[in-house]
């Protein structure tokens, strides 16, 4: 790649889905962008950007803006954080909407470990005679396709699960594990890019985004957090990464973040 191909990348990145991009990083741009240009049948990465930047086609930039979104993703990140969900968030969430059901949202869940996780908790212990809704997002499709499947790999099947977890909710094959169908069936999927304008989902109660503030631009920040603020119905709670900000909400420990009627009146 050449520098004026890494610029271009972190431009599109930066004006397509608000993502932090480094130009300087080449290593990591061309193993990022490498599976990318050999699937779309390039010879090289910088002729995958040569056409990238000649066709302006849509499904070529967001081929490799997706690329550059953050993966990382694995099983019960930061336990303490679901445990908390099933045994204080949910059931107070439960007594306050007085029997109304209640609609959970894993937005940038990459490959389905963050969102499976939701609904292994939720299946494991959750509020009694309560209707729950789960939904997961990403802004790439090919990582959604993979949470959709639902089939992992040994290495991410011991990222974060317990053999106990492991044997209840997935059937081994040859060389990985695949979900159970009815924790699959759980969870409704869509894509998302969370700098846009997200009123069409509707409101939750509960909204999981965590570590993911950090790949984004400034402003891209800003206008993400006040996207995530506003899907959430009164009382809701919004969990971001242990180190991570909302300051239009009022903050509790562990990166949970209220929606309460102070905090609306500010935001």
């Amino acid at each position: 790649m050449t520098p004026q191909d890494r610029e271009l990348i972190a431009r599109l990145c930066a004006d397509r889905a608000g993502l932090r991009v480094d130009p300087d990083r080449a290593y990591m741009l061309e193993n990022r962008l490498g599976p990318v240009a050999r699937r779309e049948g390039f010879g090289s990465v910088h002729e995958f950007v040569v056409a990238v930047r000649d066709r302006d086609e849509e499904r070529l930039i967001w081929a490799a803006v997706e690329a550059m979104s953050p993966a990382e993703s694995a099983f019960f990140r930061e336990p303490a954080a679901f445990e908390r969900i099933v045994g204080e968030v949910l059931p107070a969430l439960a007594r306050q909407r007085e029997g109304a059901g209640l609609r959970l949202w894993a937005a940038a869940c990459g490959g389905g470990q963050e969102v499976y996780s939701l609904a292994m908790a939720l299946e494991e212990r959750s509020p009694p005679g309560v209707k729950i809704e789960v939904f997961g997002s990403d802004l790439c499709e090919r990582r959604l396709e993979k949470a959709q499947a639902g089939v992992y790999s040994q290495f991410e099947v011991q990222r974060g699960l317990s053999a106990q977890r492991l044997v209840r909710h997935f059937e081994g094959a040859e060389d990985s594990f695949a979900l159970s169908p009815r924790l699959r069936q759980m969870v409704r999927w869509r894509r998302v890019n969370l700098t846009e304008d997200l009123t069409r989902l509707g409101k939750f109660d509960l909204v999981l985004c965590r570590n993911v503030l950090g790949y984004l631009g400034d402003e891209a920040r800003g206008r993400v957090l006040t996207n995530l603020e506003g899907a959430l119905a009164p009382g809701g709670w919004l969990v971001l990464g242990e180190t991570e900000a909302a300051p239009g909400l009022h903050a509790s420990a562990g990166g949970f973040h209220q929606r309460t009627e102070a905090a609306r009146a500010v935001a």
